[in-house]
């Protein structure tokens, strides 16, 4: 049976007229009249009684009504659940952050997120950018915040949203010769120093670099942990480039943070599948994160 034809006998069988279904729906009679017999000769019986009076319902057209209304309730809950998606009425949503966004960006971002949609059910998991983006790859996460330093590959199979640009800071102990300047200083002038290095992706960064700069760092510690790397650095140990947002997030004592002349920077950005730009819950996020991200 064509589902379309049933909704047409439903109005038929409602209004008891022909002409009075025809109205409702806009079209002619002999269009509606047609329908009718092709639902007819599809279901193999008769349904409808034609008289001078209107229509009657034979017993397998009563029956058949029963189905009918069904599926248009069920068509009218179904618009109904689409339409609360569609204004954040309700819905989830299901986030991955990396540690200094999940504590700077996503928290005003999600408080923000609860004042205008107050039944959306978020979700935040804290993950590194390659975990995050294999999870909306497989579709168990709605959207990733990520970070990417300028020399490493771009997401080609997902959509690449950009927040910002997260300058990293040259991270010295307060008593370093540097630091008494108070002035920018360059990698290459870092040449001679003890490093710390952080996650496998950010040491790749920071070698490529002070590779530009022309030295080889001498690496003695690695953790991702930017707490620990400015415990480290503020001991005298080593020094570190550590991101603005994860300064901002933890910022440390016994250390001073100095902008670097060459500005190695990374960017902050969202990922999501192609099919989710239009999932509102997501919209209103991304424009959430842009907001705290000014």
């Amino acid at each position: 049976m064509d589902p379309r034809r049933l909704l047409i006998f439903r109005e038929v069988a409602r209004l008891g007229s022909l002409s009075k279904a025809a109205e409702a729906l806009g079209w002619t009679q002999p269009a509606v009249g047609q329908h009718m017999q092709r639902l007819e000769r599809e279901v193999g019986i008769p349904l409808l009684l034609r008289s001078v009076r209107g229509i009657t319902l034979t017993e397998a057209g009563t029956a058949l009504l029963v189905h009918a209304d069904a599926m248009a309730a069920r068509l009218s809950a179904a618009e109904s659940e689409l339409q609360a998606l569609a204004t954040l009425q309700q819905g989830t949503l299901s986030l991955v952050a990396f540690p200094s966004a999940a504590a700077v960006l996503i928290p005003p971002a999600l408080a923000e997120l609860a004042t205008r949609a107050p039944d959306l059910d978020v979700r935040l998991t804290q993950l590194e950018p390659p975990e995050a983006r294999a999870e909306v790859l497989a579709g168990t996460a709605d959207l990733a915040l990520v970070f990417d330093h300028l020399d490493q590959p771009e997401h080609g199979d997902l959509v690449t949203e950009e927040l910002f640009e997260d300058p990293l800071r040259a991270v010295l102990p307060s008593s370093h010769r540097l630091a008494r300047r108070g002035k920018p200083v360059a990698l290459g002038d870092l040449a001679g120093e003890r490093w710390i290095a952080g996650c496998p992706r950010c040491e790749a960064h920071l070698m490529s670099a002070t590779a530009e700069a022309g030295f080889v760092p001498d690496v003695r510690h690695r953790t991702d942990d930017y707490v620990v790397a400015q415990r480290l650095v503020a001991e005298g140990l080593a020094v570190t480039l550590l991101p603005q947002l994860a300064l901002t997030a933890a910022p440390g004592r016994g250390v001073v943070v100095l902008p670097v002349r060459t500005s190695p920077r990374r960017t902050v950005a969202v990922l999501l599948r192609a099919e989710m730009r239009q999932n509102a819950a997501v919209i209103a996020a991304i424009e959430a994160l842009r907001r705290v991200a000014v």
